[in-house]
């Protein structure tokens, strides 16, 4: 499944032996890259039976679709798809999660964009 990982030591082989070209043709790896290697791989072992995990391009790690179907409470049934994106400063930044189906919830608007809703306690 984990194509980048191969293509990382391959480059990695190349720029060694000398036969990749210049440093300008070699495309390096961002951290981001490195960093979900090793996370979508622990991401597959430990995800609930619940869940499963989507990727459109099994070299483009950072864009990928999760579809939760719970077995139980209020949302019992139910299939909710989530669009999340890893930006280039992740590690740093959160990534970007967009709910593809409708429903109502508190902490989602109506773009499907989570929002963080505060309310003010009264004494």
């Amino acid at each position: 499944m984990i194509t980048l990982s191969k293509k990382l030591k391959k480059e990695a082989a190349e720029k060694k032996s000398g036969t990749g070209g210049t440093d300008a043709l070699i495309r390096r790896a961002s951290i981001r890259d490195k960093l979900l290697v090793k996370e979508v791989q622990e991401m597959e072992l430990n995800l609930p039976s619940t869940c499963r995990v989507k990727f459109d391009d099994p070299h483009t790690l950072c864009r990928f679709e999760l579809i939760i179907c719970p077995e139980e409470n209020y949302w019992q049934g139910g299939k909710y798809r989530f669009h999340i994106h890893v930006t280039e400063e992740y590690n740093m930044v959160p990534p970007k999660v967009k709910c593809l189906t409708k429903l109502w919830h508190p902490n989602i608007n109506e773009e499907g964009k989570y929002v963080l809703v505060f309310y003010e306690r009264i004494p």
